[in-house]
């Protein structure tokens, strides 16, 4: 078994507020995490009390995908109140403080830290069921920050393309799942086959099925697959999640149920 690395800093009390946590991650950029990460925290805040924290310091991309990129958290109390989605998901982010969108965040790694815990501990989330947490790429401060901040998580969710490169990295990310004490650890593959608009054949641009075959050989939990779908990444651009568009919601409201169902089986 893997030995686990020390957490040394959890965080106070840890993360009470939240029924559960989950850890989205990814070995490196460029798989559609984040879009992961924002279109399951939309496709269960219908039902179920659900906050986003963007942990990406560097690259905060989760108010441009749930379109309040231009909102303002108001502070209250000594506490930020989260931005409010038109789809009932709360979310914070560095990018909705940051003077302009492209106003670059230079910290080292102490300010980041520091960072980080006040958006655990200094934000009034109210009660969740759900906190999502959606991690830069890679196994660096960021992710180790969070991971000893809540000295462990109900579930980590590795996304992948089905290449080998991509691959290569996702096991990465399984390994230092496995090192900061993650309950459970899943993996989605996405960009997952694509239908061609013109003949309706389906085209593997990435390969298939690497995902899976990933999360087997490291005895991990495979979740699914997701497909490239163009309509996504318009829609993406102008703040409006997969999970609300009816055409295409199907796959990414699936994936966000039998995740919530992973968080909470015994």
């Amino acid at each position: 078994m893997a030995e686990k690395v020390p957490i040394s800093v959890p965080l106070k009390g840890r993360v009470t507020y939240a029924k559960k946590t989950l850890m989205v991650l990814s070995g490196k950029g460029g798989v559609g995490k984040s879009t992961v990460a924002a279109n399951i925290a939309v496709a269960l805040a219908g039902e179920l009390s659900v906050g986003i924290l963007d942990a990406d310091l560097h690259g905060p991309n989760i108010p441009k995908l749930l379109g309040v990129e231009h909102v303002r958290p108001e502070a209250r109390e000594g506490k930020l109140i989260p931005a409010e989605t038109l789809y009932g998901a709360k979310v914070i982010s560095v990018g909705l403080l940051l003077p302009s969108r492209d106003s670059p965040v230079i910290w080292r790694g102490p300010i980041k830290m520091k960072a980080l815990r006040q958006f655990f501990e200094q934000v009034e989330w109210g009660k969740l069921d759900l906190l999502v947490v959606d991690l830069p790429p890679g196994t660096g401060d960021e992710p180790l920050s969070v991971a000893q901040i809540l000295g462990g998580t109900d579930g980590a969710l590795v996304v992948t393309t089905p290449q080998e490169l991509a691959l290569l990295d996702a096991s990465k990310a399984i390994s230092f799942a496995r090192k900061v004490g993650a309950k459970r650890i899943g993996v989605v593959e996405n960009m997952s086959g694509l239908t061609c608009p013109h003949c309706g054949k389906e085209i593997d641009l990435f390969g298939k099925g690497g995902g899976e075959r990933l999360a087997k050989q490291a005895g991990v939990d495979f979740l699914g697959s997701l497909p490239l779908i163009p309509a996504v990444i318009g829609a993406s651009d102008k703040g409006v999640p997969a999970a609300t568009l009816g055409e295409v919601r199907e796959p990414f409201v699936e994936l966000a149920l039998r995740v919530w169902d992973w968080l909470n089986r015994s």
